[in-house]
């Protein structure tokens, strides 16, 4: 469980953990990561740390590991968490949308997704019974050798897909990075959650805006 006294944040790793920090300590953490490059978990600071992939973020903060952390829109969607979620930070903005090769408008029998509960929910909403396959790596490879007429995936430039012949059929959603909250932590450590949620809407006014 979360620590007593500091605030446990659980936080993307990779490129965006970056993003995060700098956000945080905008809204007046005092966060420091000096010498611990290849720690997963930091004792930062003005609060402990939690570094893991960013589809698991919802889950350590929702059973209580974490009090808060950052996520993205997709992922916390795809997750179907009931996690309180103050501050749309408005950056890693992105766009979740159903892909295909360039030209083909055939019916969809199978569409391949790292979101399958998304894909699935708008594939119902288009009155489509195509089957929705669950990927881990490039799905847009699934375009590529016909394992499915189409993917539903992230795009944020769209280089990837010009650079392969593929093109957005539709967007689902848009999606940026969302400061999230346990919501027993709210209550147990609102003396230090309230205040930073309230500095992060005022960070989030100039960040990626």
């Amino acid at each position: 469980m979360a620590e007593a006294g500091k605030l446990t944040i659980a936080l993307p790793k990779g490129r965006i953990m970056r993003h995060c920090l700098g956000v945080l300590r905008q809204a007046g953490l005092n966060l420091e990561l000096a010498g611990m490059e290849r720690a997963l978990r930091h004792d930062a600071g003005d609060a402990s740390l939690i570094e893991m992939r960013n589809g698991d973020v919802p889950t350590y903060v929702e059973l209580g590991v974490a009090d808060a952390g950052i996520v993205g829109k997709d992922v916390l969607l795809e997750s179907g968490s009931r996690l309180y979620e103050p501050v749309d930070l408005g950056f890693a903005v992105c766009r979740l949308s159903l892909i295909r090769l360039r030209g083909v408008r055939s019916d969809l029998r199978r569409v391949a997704s790292k979101y399958p509960k998304l894909a699935a929910r708008y594939l119902r909403d288009v009155g489509s019974s195509a089957e929705v396959v669950k990927l881990a790596g490039n799905v847009e490879l699934a375009c590529l050798t016909g394992l499915a007429d189409a993917v539903v995936d992230i795009v944020e430039t769209g280089g990837t897909l010009r650079a392969n012949d593929l093109e957005e059929v539709d967007v689902i959603l848009w999606s940026s990075a969302r400061f999230v909250v346990n919501r027993a932590a709210l209550k147990l450590k609102s003396d230090q959650l309230k205040p930073l949620i309230s500095s992060l809407r005022e960070v989030a006014q100039t960040v990626g805006r």
